[in-house]
């Protein structure tokens, strides 16, 4: 963690009376500052309560998957600490087993399925492109339920 991340994480910890020595993960949402920023505000307004990921990310020798329970501090898109999130549910399953309560609990554009595959697909794509690996609908993904802990 970063000194401010740790302060961060420090005032958390003072506000809720919280005891783990640190968080389960930091990130922003998204692949870009101004992705980064726009989701984050839809999770301070309690739109957003829900995240997707490829499970290839995801290696349990140096970076497992959410469990439920976990803490996780959610950054701005310059990466500034903002407030802290707390999975609720997780489900590992393939790309096309998404479902529109996923998407609207997503809460992005629309929050319709259609604009939520539509969107997600082509963020993959750049991942994939970006990565150099082979993307398919048929990989498995992280489906993530989380709900909001602490802001300040």
């Amino acid at each position: 963690m970063t000194p401010q991340q740790t302060e961060f994480w420090h005032r958390f910890q003072a506000a809720t009376g919280e005891t783990s020595e640190e968080p389960f993960d930091i990130d922003q949402f998204g692949d870009s500052e101004a992705m980064g920023d726009d989701l984050l505000a839809l999770v301070l307004a309690g739109t957003k309560r829900a995240t997707c990921a490829l499970a290839r990310w995801y290696d349990e020798r140096t970076h497992r998957a959410p469990r439920p329970g976990d803490l996780s501090i959610i950054t701005d898109g310059r990466g500034l600490p903002r407030c802290v999130i707390r999975t609720t549910s997780v489900e590992i399953k393939p790309i096309t087993e998404a479902d529109a309560r996923f998407a609207w609990d997503e809460g992005e554009g629309d929050r319709s399925f259609e604009w939520w595959l539509s969107e997600h697909l082509k963020f993959w794509q750049r991942e994939a492109d970006r990565e150099g690996f082979a993307f398919s609908t048929d990989m498995d993904a992280v489906f993530e339920r989380f709900e909001l802990v602490w802001a300040e």
